[in-house]
This record gives C-alpha cells, structure tokens and sequence, in this order.
C-alpha cells in the first residue's frame, strides 16, 4: 500500500498543477527533478480524498485506516490524512517505504506532518535516509545526525552520504542502537533555534550512555544545514563538518553564555554540566572534563572536583553550592566601608591610611577595589567612581556600582571603626583555621607549641571582639 502511494505521489507532483506548484517551491530551494526522483519526493493534493479513491478498490477500510494514509473523522467519513503538502517517503533499514513525511505548502500547520505509529512504522525504531547511508557509515565510520528531511537531503547533496535524520526533535535509545551498528561516532548538527539546542543536549546524554563518540556542529548565523549549504555551498560545510569539535566544548561553550561573574551563576552552569560528567563511564575521560570545566568557568580546580566527586558518590544530578565553589559575597561590613572609601570626604582619607597600613581586606572577595580606593583615598585627591570604577574588571566594576547605588544612611566615624573591627575578626577567625589545620596536620612537629600558643591568643582576640 506505501509503494502504491508513494507511485500516486510522485504523478501528483508530475502531472497535476497543484505539483507543479510544489516543483516550483523546491526548485526555489535548490531542488531539481533530478533530486526529486532520486528522493522520492512527491505531493499530496488538496482535495482530501484523491488516494482514498485510488486505493479503495483494492484495499478493505480496515487496512487503509491501519495503514494511517487514510484518516476517519467522527462521522465516520474517510479522507485522505495529508491534504496540500509535498511528501518524503520514509524507508526502513532495507528500503521499504513505511511512513511519509510531509511538509506543508505555504503557511498551513503544522508545518510538518508525519505518519502517525502503524504496525509497520514504529518512529523511534528507524532513522531517515539510513537504508541510503549504511555503506557510507561503514566505510567513513561516522554519522551526521541531523533534524529533518530536507537536512538530511542537502548534505547528501553536498556529497556527504554518510547523513541520518531522527526525523525529529528527539532521539530515542533504539535509534541509537540502531546507528550503533554502523559506527559508533556521530557529529550532530541540528537546527539552532531553543528546540534544536535541548534535542541536541538531550542527544549528547544520550549518545555518551551508548558509549558514542559526539562531536557538535553549530552552524554560524544560526543556520540549519539546509539552508546554510543553498547560502553557503557544500565545500564551506564540509570545512565546517571537519572542525567540529567535542561535546565537551560545544556544553561549556553553551555554559559560559551563563552569568559567570557570580559564584551562584558558576554552581549554575557547573550544574548544566554535571549530568554529562556522570555518563562519561571513562576515569580519565572524567578528569579531563574537570580540568577543562574549571579552566573555562575559572572555578578553582581541586574545589570542583571534590564536588564532582561527592555528587557522582551521592548519585546526585548537581552540585550543592559551597562557599569555596561559588565564592564569598561582598558583607554588609566590606560594603559600608568601600562606600565611606568613596564618599566620606571627612574622613576617607584617615581609613584609607589605616587600611593601608594593615591591610585586614586582603584576601576578600572585594580585595581589588578596597586596594585600589587605599590607593586613591592615601593620595589625598578627590576619587571620581566613574574613574575607579573604569581601572577594575568587569566583576569588581559591577560589584562596585552595586555598593554605591545601595540606599544607605550618612556613615560615621564610629560605623567605620565598628566595620574595621568585623574585618579585624573574620580575618583572626580565617587566621585560627589555617593554624588549627596546621596542628592536625603535624601534631608531633617540632612547631607544635608556637602554633598552640598563636591559637590561644587568635582565640582571646576573637572572644574579645566578637
């Protein structure tokens, strides 16, 4: 019955003036009779029951429905179920046609129409242009993966025959062990609109569990492969399809389009990540994604990988946010004392000096722009924000404006000494850490007294002052 149909299709597109119509588009598309037959291509007219009458008299109602060319309305009634659209046969592994994509003519919807689950088509069971493709596969040793039909279509075109399409957005595991016959390696180039980018995420995840090496094309100027090739040509694609690079960079270039200036904007995008890093079953594979990750989302290297560890032994799809991973918050002590550095004309240059003089900001997440207002405030001149604000990176510059737009009461002499003191502590509290980490470390050293007498006095100081 799919044979005959797609025979019914191809005269249609032939002989009838609606399929001349269709030619035209697919001629405006680059494609000419010469692909339309090697393809199959054919059109489905708008009456709504031209193949129900060419099939009926040889085929029983039950069939026709079961088959989903023919449709049955709650009336009963029988009509044709695509009306008005050009057709793409579906084959299977062995190149019988099971199914049909169908594209609309013009703006109708859905744009896309395809043959609904029948006993012989099962959709996540078969990829198209596969049954064109196996030798290809076999001899390149890699696949191109792409959305749909006419993407499929024009990289075949561009002399690529090694293309498979998941007719879709989503790829499904027996589609993989599918194409997991043939190659275990696959570049996957679909469109780059919202949909694309989630099916190719969700393909990536996929893929890695099958133990598939993946590369990612994404096309420049947000083009799928058909009409990057029609605008572009074949050799510019090919050149691009050599270059692809790994999942890994294709995920954390995707990661770093995240907010990265904050710590809870780096726990984000180490989360997206996460999910991968656990379905990569190879140790060093994993260790080599943990340097990458850490490099590009400058997150501290030996932090990131405690994290990754403790959520791979939890089973846990995302890291839980850690002071060390997503970095300290500017207090409200470090804020009212960077503000008084740069507004308090009485005084600002009296804490500036004290702060000169014992550095207790160093080390803070904040230490940039407190050294550079003590540079400002020790030289006795006015500071102009706008200025100091340009001699910062981007980071410290935002979290500058951020503290001198925060609504705030006039300061005092006495705030800031009070703030001076909450520095003075924390920094006493981070200084017992590091001495108590120290005597675990070496309990019997030859050091061992001083470090308990330095432990004593931090102690009282800290009592003293908090």
């Amino acid at each position: 019955m799919h044979r005959e149909t797609q025979s019914f299709f191809a005269k249609q597109m032939e002989s009838t003036a609606e399929g001349k119509l269709a030619r035209a588009y697919l001629e405006d598309r680059g494609i000419d009779k010469s692909i339309i037959e090697r393809f199959g291509i054919g059109y489905t007219p708008s009456g709504g029951d031209a193949l129900l009458r060419a099939l009926r008299p040889k085929y029983n109602e039950k069939f026709l429905v079961e088959s989903g060319l023919v449709s049955r309305d709650p009336s009963g009634r029988l009509f044709d179920r695509f009306r008005r659209r050009i057709t793409f046969p579906i084959s299977n592994e062995s190149g019988k046609i099971v199914a049909f994509g169908c594209r609309a003519l013009g703006d109708d919807q859905p744009k896309y129409l395809n043959s609904p689950e029948t006993p012989i088509y099962s959709k996540s069971h078969l990829l198209y242009h596969l049954d064109r493709a196996k030798d290809a596969l076999r001899r390149s040793d890699f696949a191109v993966l792409v959305e749909g039909y006419m993407d499929a279509i024009a990289v075949a075109r561009a002399g690529i025959s090694n293309v498979v399409a998941s007719c879709g957005t989503s790829l499904a595991e027996p589609q993989i062990k599918l194409l997991a016959r043939f190659t275990h390696r696959v570049i996957v180039n679909y469109d780059p609109d919202t949909a694309g980018q989630n099916a190719t995420e969700r393909s990536i995840s996929l893929l890695l569990e099958q133990d598939f090496e993946v590369r990612v094309l994404a096309l420049p100027g947000n083009a799928d492969p058909d009409k990057f090739i029609r605008e572009h040509g074949p050799e510019a694609y090919v050149t691009l399809l050599k270059q692809a690079p790994p999942y890994v960079d294709y995920l954390i270039a995707r990661a770093r389009r995240m907010d990265l200036t904050t710590g809870e904007g780096k726990v984000r995008a180490v989360n997206f990540l996460l999910p991968y890093v656990q379905k990569i079953p190879n140790r060093i594979l994993r260790s080599e994604w943990a340097t990458r990750i850490s490099q590009q989302l400058r997150v501290d290297e030996p932090v990131l990988r405690a994290a990754l560890s403790k959520a791979a032994t939890e089973r846990r799809s995302e890291v839980k946010t850690r002071p060390e991973l997503v970095g300290r918050s500017a207090k409200p002590a470090e804020r009212r004392l960077i503000r008084m550095l740069a507004e308090s004309e009485s005084f600002r240059e009296e804490l500036a000096r004290q702060l000169d003089s014992d550095p207790i900001y160093l080390g803070m997440e904040t230490e940039r722009i407190f050294a550079a207002l003590v540079a400002a405030g020790v030289s006795g001149g006015p500071i102009q924000a706008s200025e100091l604000g340009a001699s910062l990176e981007d980071r410290d510059r935002r979290l500058f404006f951020e503290i001198l737009f925060e609504e705030s009461n006039e300061a005092t002499w006495e705030e800031a000494q009070s703030c001076l003191e909450a520095l003075q502590h924390r920094r006493a509290e981070r200084e017992l850490a590091d001495v108590q980490r120290s005597i675990e470390a070496n309990p019997a050293g030859p050091g061992l007294r001083g470090l308990l007498e330095r432990k004593q006095e931090l102690m009282k100081k800290i009592a003293a002052t908090h």
